[in-house]
């Protein structure tokens, strides 16, 4: 059971990779080209609908949502150009993974909000700029 889930989630991670590619692409008209950003972005944002700390139900959007704005965009594209965009996905997804890169990546985004916040916070406690 757990390889079968497994299993499904690769697909389900291939298939966001290749809408995320879909929507970038010339060729996509634009309602799938806007809605396979959208499913992507949601994919791939730790932001959920619904939280995912609230028991089975927090899970249900990962779960239902995604699947189904995947399969909404699949329909939306014609097949022959889905076909490339699942082949491209392919060529990405064996790419190696930059782990200093990540790590970098990370360590920007964190410095960015920590220098954000302490400017906020310090405005707002009334302290000298």
């Amino acid at each position: 059971m757990w390889r079968a889930l497994k299993d499904w989630a690769r697909r389900i991670r291939a298939e966001v990779l290749a809408i995320w590619l879909a929507g970038r692409d010339a060729r996509v008209p634009i309602l799938p080209k806007v809605l396979a950003l959208a499913v992507a972005a949601y994919a791939l944002s730790p932001i959920d609908l619904i939280p995912d700390f609230l028991p089975v139900i927090g899970a249900l959007d990962d779960i239902v949502l995604v699947p189904l704005g995947i399969l909404a965009v699949v329909r939306l594209i014609p097949p022959p150009l889905m076909a490339g965009f699942r082949q491209a996905a392919r060529v990405l997804a064996a790419r190696p993974v930059s782990r200093a890169g990540a790590i970098g990546v990370a360590v920007l985004w964190l410095s960015c909000v920590s220098i954000a916040g302490w400017a906020l916070i310090g405005r707002d406690a009334g302290l000298p700029d």
